[in-house]
């Protein structure tokens, strides 16, 4: 198994696990885009993260979302991840990454992986905690689910980060 899921070790105590809510949203298929996080850490704390840039995708921003969690976050939690982005979440989950840097980050058609820069990025994120466990949930569902409060506040922040990098776009 990989670090993101099993760290091989004796399992971190229960007060260490975070979960985090990630969420990516851009305008057309490039264009302004934004991203946000929440993360709720054992204790009750909840810190809510988020950006965006000019000139993007949604897949940039959903990765990007789930490096700054990790990265903000201290060293050492164990941390479930749930994403609305099934890409994110199987290529953690199966280990498509692996097979990628066997290959020279070329793709199952020879050909460069996009997003490689995040890819790295965020297989370096995921180092600095005991575990990390990826869960997809459904994104803008009506119907009520345990995690849709988490999914929705991330996309509330990932939204209002494109409106704004959008509007700061428009002004240049």
């Amino acid at each position: 198994m990989s670090k993101t899921e099993s760290s091989g070790g004796p399992a971190p105590s229960t007060e260490q696990e975070a979960h985090v809510y990630t969420d990516g949203a851009s305008t057309g298929s490039r264009g302004p885009g934004g991203y946000g996080a929440v993360i709720l850490y054992p204790e009750g704390a909840t810190e809510e993260i988020s950006g965006g840039e000019q000139y993007t995708t949604n897949l940039r921003m959903e990765i990007t979302a789930a490096c700054v969690a990790l990265e903000t976050m201290d060293e050492g939690y164990t941390v479930t991840v749930y994403s609305d982005a099934s890409y994110l979440v199987n290529c953690m989950r199966r280990g498509w990454y692996e097979k990628w840097r066997e290959n020279g980050w070329l793709n199952y058609r020879k050909a460069p992986v996009a997003n490689r820069d995040l890819w790295e990025r965020l297989l370096r994120a995921t180092q600095r905690h005991g575990e990390v466990r990826w869960r997809k949930v459904k994104g803008h569902s009506r119907s009520i689910g345990a995690h849709k409060s988490g999914n929705d506040r991330a996309d509330e922040l990932a939204v209002v980060a494109k409106r704004l990098a959008l509007q700061h776009f428009s002004l240049v």
